[in-house]
């Protein structure tokens, strides 16, 4: 299918139905959307029926184990029905913004084109099924909690009462929202700069759920839910664009040979991710010795199966049916059949999966469990002295692993654009190195364990992630590095990752966000906004508002540092001197914060600390006093080494600037010199003749 014009600005319907009837030789073989439909439906069916069934074998023994009266066959058996074919329209809704992001080109305006508008209305009706399915799973849920049949639950009387009171159903609830929202963006989009945006909000619908559950109680609990939220995220992303990728292929859309390609890649890593969180997951909940003992381990067993056999399709796509439809953009039969069996088994996976999470784990909670390990999924081994943040090691599989990921990837880059005989600077590389080190230190070390326990030792962790970190990272030019490693596209090829970090480094989003004042605002802010607007205090048992805040820690800082000194190319050209500016005006709010922290007479987040139950530390305001010295002491080192850092550039520029002068007049022979000594000369002279 020809790309459309630059005029066009939204597919035209004739041109759908058309596209959507035309086989490869020209003729018409029935309604594509109808067939593709069909599966998804069919998909749903089986995930939802397999997830009952599996519920069949251990609905007893959880009511048992639960103390709660039997709620009916309506909630136990729709329940896991409703969230499987609730979670295959997740999983659409991902891969079909993904296919509409990276898989398939926009036009050359960026305009979506007709497969990518095609994909971002399939996800916007598969948003509006998840939502609806989230919504009648906040009654059901209530009912499985309480005991009430469905009919007592969904009133809203009972409702009102027990909505907040049941972590589960608020989670759906905020699912369910999120989902609505989703959908309603998905119908305002036409143009290819917001599919990420969607995509990535398809992906945080998951987040609710997956931080409760069986992976958010008991101990390792922090384990287990990084763990599963990397395997729900993979999951999603491959099932989701295998979805997507058939129903693409069967509607005959254009580049599918790319697409596929590029799925491939994808399909790859998140197996790998997959399998790995998996384990971790399952070895939090079960021992070896349960494995093949309980009900649960057995689910466990046929999961690994049923991801084994996954990676035997995959495996057998990539060795036929992919090289077939690159050889023959026509030959889709055999990407056809094998994803279409793929996607089978990926929806009874689901199923499994869903199942697999109402059951009960052989020993879901340890009674020995103490009160820090089950508040905060480990234990403490004593006050923290500097051998113990040094040596104490916890892995944070979300941020350690975006380190060790980041820094290799980095390295690869660096190796490959040497190898091609192109120099990069060695202080790049080692700032960026560092960089991920701080990462991994800041969350991994016995800073990352004590930081959830102790607000000093978070307050040191705070200013590592965010003042810090991102210097060094925004040091490492990795934007610049991208560029010049990934290949183009060319004049006529489909954009990549090249075109795709182009278009976001000139989008109107980079633009507002690299404004000095906003870059400020949202770095600096954070600081009042979090800590003396009452947010942390309240927060403070949450497993995901702590990854949210490290997670804004290390982005807004590298936002902020990228404006004012990376040496990356910037959406915005901002003079030395403002940058000099920015930076300069920014110290009294950071100093001013540090000693707003040392003042205050109250506790943030006390009652937190004190259920701990931790006796070397009860010194409360001690601590957050400290901690408020740290974020005065280390927040000011880094900013005025910051200064120094932009002076010396500053300088650099203006060399530069002259070297430049130089070259253009030995090039013209000092043309603008002799320009501007005639004018001084011609305006001498009707001085002394008296001209006008």
């Amino acid at each position: 299918m020809a790309t459309p014009d630059l005029e066009k600005t939204e597919p035209s319907t004739a041109e759908l139905r058309a596209d959507d009837v035309r086989t490869d030789d020209g003729s018409t073989d029935g309604d594509p959307r109808s067939a593709t439909t069909t599966v998804f439906v069919t998909a749903g069916v089986i995930a939802g029926v397999v997830a009952a069934l599996i519920v069949m074998l251990s609905a007893s023994d959880a009511l048992v184990l639960l103390g709660i009266p039997d709620p009916g066959p309506a909630t136990t058996y729709g329940l896991p029905a409703l969230r499987a074919i609730g979670e295959i329209a997740a999983v659409i809704a991902i891969g079909s913004f993904l296919l509409a992001a990276f898989l398939v080109p926009p036009q050359k305006n960026g305009v979506l084109d007709v497969d990518g508008y095609r994909a971002v209305r399939t996800g916007s009706v598969a948003s509006i099924v998840w939502a609806v399915c989230a919504l009648l799973l906040v009654p059901l849920t209530l009912s499985d909690t309480s005991g009430q049949p469905f009919a007592e639950a969904i009133k809203p009387a009972n409702l009102w009462i027990a909505l907040d009171q049941v972590e589960i159903a608020s989670a759906w609830r905020w699912t369910a929202i999120m989902a609505v929202v989703l959908a309603i963006a998905s119908r305002t989009v036409l143009r290819w700069a917001w599919t990420p945006a969607l995509l990535g909000l398809s992906l945080a619908t998951l987040l609710p759920i997956a931080l409760s559950g069986h992976s958010s109680a008991g101990g390792s609990h922090d384990v287990a839910t990084n763990s599963l939220i990397l395997h729900l995220g993979a999951a999603s992303l491959w099932a989701g664009g295998l979805f997507a990728l058939l129903a693409h292929v069967r509607r005959h859309g254009a580049h599918a040979d790319v697409a596929a390609r590029r799925f491939s890649t994808i399909a790859g890593i998140c197996f790998v991710v997959m399998g790995i969180s998996g384990v971790i997951n399952a070895l939090v909940r079960v021992s070896l010795a349960d494995l093949f003992s309980t009900t649960y381990g057995l689910l466990v067993v046929a999961k690994i199966v049923a991801l084994i056999v996954l990676g035997g399709f995959g495996w057998m796509q990539r060795r036929r049916a992919l090289p077939a439809l690159i050889a023959d953009p026509s030959a889709r039969g055999p990407l056809l059949r094998f994803a279409g069996a793929e996607v089978l088994v990926l929806a009874a996976t689901i199923g499994l999966a869903v199942g697999l999470g109402r059951t009960p784990p052989p020993a879901e909670i340890d009674p020995n469990l103490t009160t820090t390990e089950a508040a905060l999924g480990y234990d403490l081994s004593g006050p923290p002295t500097f051998a113990r943040m040094a040596l104490d090691w916890r892995f944070d599989l979300i941020f350690g692993t975006a380190a060790i990921v980041l820094a290799v990837v980095y390295l690869i880059g660096v190796r490959r654009l040497r190898l091609r005989g192109d120099a990069w600077p060695v202080g790049r590389t080692v700032a960026w190195v560092l960089g991920c080190l701080t990462l991994l230190i800041s969350t991994s070390s016995g800073i990352g364990r004590y930081s959830t326990a102790v607000f000093s030792v978070h307050m040191t962790g705070h200013m590592m992630l965010s003042m810090l970190a991102p210097v060094l990272l925004a040091l490492g030019g990795a934007l610049t590095l991208a560029l010049r490693v990934l290949p183009a596209a060319g004049k006529d090829g489909v954009p990549g990752m090249r075109e795709w970090l182009l278009i976001g480094l000139h989008s109107r989003i980079s633009q507002f966000l690299t404004h000095p004042l906003v870059a400020s605002l949202i770095f600096v802010g954070g600081f009042y906004v979090l800590y003396l607007g009452g947010i942390f205090g309240a927060v403070l048992d949450s497993h995901g508002a702590h990854l949210l805040m490290n997670l804004h820690f290390v982005l807004s800082g590298y936002l902020f540092y990228w404006t004012v000194i990376g040496v990356d190319p910037s959406p915005r050209k901002i003079a030395p001197v403002t940058k000099l500016a920015v930076v300069f005006g920014s110290l009294p709010f950071h100093a001013f914060f540090g000693v707003a922290l040392m003042s205050m007479n109250t506790v943030m987040g006390a009652w937190f600390y004190r259920t701990l139950g931790l006796d070397w530390n009860s010194d409360l305001l001690g601590d957050q006093k400290l901690g408020g010295g740290i974020a005065w002491a280390t927040g000011e080192i880094p900013l005025v080494l910051v200064m120094l850092a932009l002076l010396i550039q500053w300088s650099r520029s203006d060399d530069r600037d002259a070297r430049r002068g130089d070259r253009a007049a030995e090039r013209d022979h000092d043309a603008d010199l002799a320009a501007h000594n005639a004018m001084f000369a011609e305006l001498a002279r009707r001085d002394r003749t008296g001209e006008q």
